[in-house]
């Protein structure tokens, strides 16, 4: 396709990895294949560019050019089932998806990608769903320390102003039925975060999330509505068994967050036991109400 389209246009030119910047006199496309072609903007009229995006996707050029390895994480992602077993390149190590949102116009996709490689010490492979969020695909290292995605925040947020969230996916060692785990991974990530205040959670951590996302409306009702009871609406009693079931049922360092005396915190956890008789302190009894907890949001 590139050789006929070059016989219509002769300023057509290829991004090669590693040579100069887009220029900005092009006008670039994606290829179905992640090629990005370029044709001079004097070449080109509204009718035409308005033909080639009929079957090229425009490329905005603030954009990381995709590199090689990035084009092949595509294929095999986006590819067919034959395709993948046909596929000459493959993961050397485990690996999982991470993704990453943050506020549209917080940063360049360029300079965040370069931030990212810079914490890395290395080049990430970086899967962009938006100018704003995308996935970060993390392959794992025995001999190499890894950094942790809450220090990556401390870091972005302290040099670049940056505030961002992480949805860590496990690993996997095999690209078998990778289509629908990215699929479900990206389901997952862009929904977890209206569901919690934190910056960072795991697939571990979203399992609950994801269960209670799979039952039906009124039975979620049900759930929190009795398991809850008269603190349903609580929002004081709520905030205080979110504290502490973050702070893993320890009562002095929730008091300490709560800023309450251990004592207080402690009489009004035995008031919630009282009146529900359901004791949070417990594990089994704490798994049912912050599954609860979760059906009511």
């Amino acid at each position: 396709m590139i050789e006929q389209l070059k016989e219509i246009y002769s300023t057509l030119i290829v991004y090669k990895d590693g040579s100069d910047q887009l220029g900005l006199d092009y006008k670039w496309f994606a290829t179905e294949n992640d090629e990005i072609i370029g044709i001079r903007n004097d070449e080109l009229t509204s009718k035409d560019v308005s033909l080639l995006t009929t079957f090229l996707s425009p490329y905005i050029v603030k954009f990381p050019t995709p590199t090689e390895v990035e084009r092949n994480w595509r294929e095999i992602i986006f590819s067919s089932v034959l395709k993948k077993e046909e596929k000459d390149w493959k993961p050397s190590n485990p690996f999982r998806f991470v993704y990453f949102a943050f506020n549209k116009n917080q940063i360049e996709p360029v300079l965040f990608k370069d931030a990212i490689e810079a914490l890395f010490n290395k080049q990430v492979p970086i899967l962009w769903e938006s100018e704003h969020e995308g996935f970060i695909i993390e392959q794992q290292m025995m001999e190499e320390e890894s950094i942790s995605y809450e220090q990556i925040i401390d870091i972005l947020m302290s040099d670049l102003y940056v505030k961002i969230n992480f949805f860590v996916g496990p690993y996997k060692k095999d690209i078998i039925e990778l289509t629908p785990h990215y699929n479900s991974l990206t389901n997952v990530a862009k929904r977890v975060f209206l569901y919690t205040n934190k910056s960072v959670v795991t697939y571990v951590e979203a399992i609950p999330f994801i269960l209670t996302k799979q039952t039906e409306e009124g039975l979620r009702l049900d759930i929190s509505q009795t398991i809850l009871q008269e603190y349903i609406n609580d929002e004081e009693t709520i905030k205080m068994i979110e504290t502490f079931f973050n702070c893993n049922l320890n009562l002095s360092e929730t008091a300490k967050i709560l800023h309450l005396h251990r004592n207080s915190l402690q009489y009004r956890l035995d008031r919630f036991v009282e009146k529900t008789g359901i004791d949070i302190r417990q594990f089994h009894d704490a798994k049912t109400v912050s599954l609860a907890l979760l059906a009511r949001k």
